[in-house]
C-alpha cells in the first residue's frame, strides 16, 4: 500500500504540473507576454511545481529530510539518469550558451547551497531569500543579455484556452498537486519504515526518479520525433530551478533543518561532482557533443550511487 501510494502521489504531481503548465502558458499568451519570459518564468516555474510542492509539504509536516533528497535526488537523477538515457539514444551538441552561463551557474547555486547546509545543517529563511534573490538575477540576465541561450520550453501547439478551461485546468492542477504531495509523503514515511531504511533514502532514489518523469518522457518523445525539444540547458536548467527556487522558497516559507547525516556524507557530494563532471564530458571523447560514452559513463555513476543505498 506504501509503494502504491507513492505511484498515486507522482503520478497527480505529474498531472498536476502539467494541467497547471496549460494554464499558465494560455494566460501567459492571453496577456501578450512574449515567448522567451513564458519559456524561462511561468513554463520553468510550473515545470517545478511538483518539487516544490513536496518540499514544502515536507518541511511544514516534519520531514525535511523528504525535502532535501528530493531536490539533491532530482538534480543528480536529472542528468546522470535522463540526460544519460537521451545522450545514448541521439547526442545533443553543445552551445556556447552553456559555457557562458548555463553550466556556471548551476555549479555556483550548487556550491552555494552546500556552503549554507554545511556551515549549521539547515538552511534558514535569509539563506532562501539570497538563493531566491540569485534565481531573480539568473532571469533577468537571459532574458535580457542572453535571448539566444534560452530554448522556449513551452509545446509548440500553443494556444489561448477560454478562461473557464484555463481555470479549470489551474484549480485541478493546484488541487492534484496538493493531493499528490500529501499522498506521496505519506506514503513514503510508510515505504520508507516498511523498508527499514531512512526517508533520506527514499527521497533520493524513488521520489527523485519519479519527479524526474516529466523530463525522461519529454527527452525520449523530443528524440523519436526528432525535435530538439529537449537539450543539456533545460536540463541544467532544471537543476538550477530546484536549487534557487524550490529550496529558496521552501526555506523562505518554513525553516530545513537536517537530520539524516547520509545526506552531507554522501548525497550532496555525488550532486556536486556529476554536475562538475558534465563540462569535461563535453570535451570527451568529441569536443561539444556529449554522445552515447558519456552517457554510459554518467549511466554507470547514477548506478553507483543508487545501489549501495539499499545494500
Amino acid at each position: 500500500m506504501a509503494f502504491f501510494a507513492v505511484a498515486v502521489g507522482v503520478f497527480l504531481l505529474i498531472k498536476g504540473g502539467d494541467w497547471l503548465l496549460h494554464s499558465a502558458v494560455s494566460l501567459s499568451l492571453r496577456f501578450s507576454i512574449p515567448k522567451i519570459v513564458i519559456g524561462m518564468t511561468v513554463v520553468s516555474f510550473a515545470t517545478s511545481a511538483p518539487e516544490l510542492i513536496v518540499s514544502i509539504q515536507s518541511a511544514m509536516s516534519g520531514h525535511p529530510d523528504l525535502a532535501l533528497g528530493n531536490v539533491v535526488g532530482s538534480n543528480i537523477a536529472n542528468l546522470g539518469l535522463v540526460l544519460a538515457i537521451t545522450i545514448m539514444i541521439s547526442p545533443i551538441d553543445v552551445t556556447s550558451s552553456f559555457y557562458k552561463t548555463d553550466w556556471p551557474m548551476m555549479m555556483l547555486a550548487s556550491l552555494l547551497f552546500y556552503f549554507f547546509i554545511v556551515v549549521d545543517n539547515k538552511l534558514v529563511a535569509y539563506e532562501g531569500a539570497i538563493l531566491f534573490v540569485f534565481l531573480l538575477f539568473f532571469l533577468v540576465y537571459l532574458i535580457k543579455y542572453q535571448k539566444e541561450a534560452v530554448l522556449d520550453e513551452a509545446p509548440e501547439d500553443d494556444e489561448v484556452l477560454s478562461m473557464s478551461k484555463t481555470m479549470t485546468y489551474f484549480l485541478l492542477g493546484a488541487f492534484s498537486l496538493w493531493l499528490g504531495s500529501e499522498t506521496l509523503i505519506k506514503g513514503a514515511v510508510s515505504l520508507a519504515e516498511d523498508l527499514g531504511v531512512s526517508e533520506r533514502i527514499i527521497s533520493v532514489s524513488i521520489i527523485s526518479v519519479g519527479t524526474s518523469i516529466p523530463e525522461l518522457s519529454a527527452s525520449v518523445v523530443a528524440i523519436i520525433n526528432k525535435e530538439k525539444a529537449i537539450s543539456l540547458g533545460n536540463l541544467i536548467g532544471s537543476n538550477i530551478f530546484n536549487i534557487l527556487a524550490v529550496m529558496g522558497i521552501t526555506s523562505m516559507i518554513h525553516p530545513i533543518e537536517l537530520q539524516d547525516t547520509g545526506f552531507l556524507n554522501n548525497d550532496i557530494w555525488w550532486m556536486l561532482g556529476i554536475s562538475f563532471l558534465i563540462l569535461p564530458l563535453v570535451f570527451f571523447p568529441k569536443g561539444s557533443r556529449l554522445g552515447w560514452i558519456d552517457g554510459l559513463v554518467l549511466m554507470v555513476l547514477y548506478i553507483f550511487f543508487i545501489f549501495p543505498l539499499f545494500v
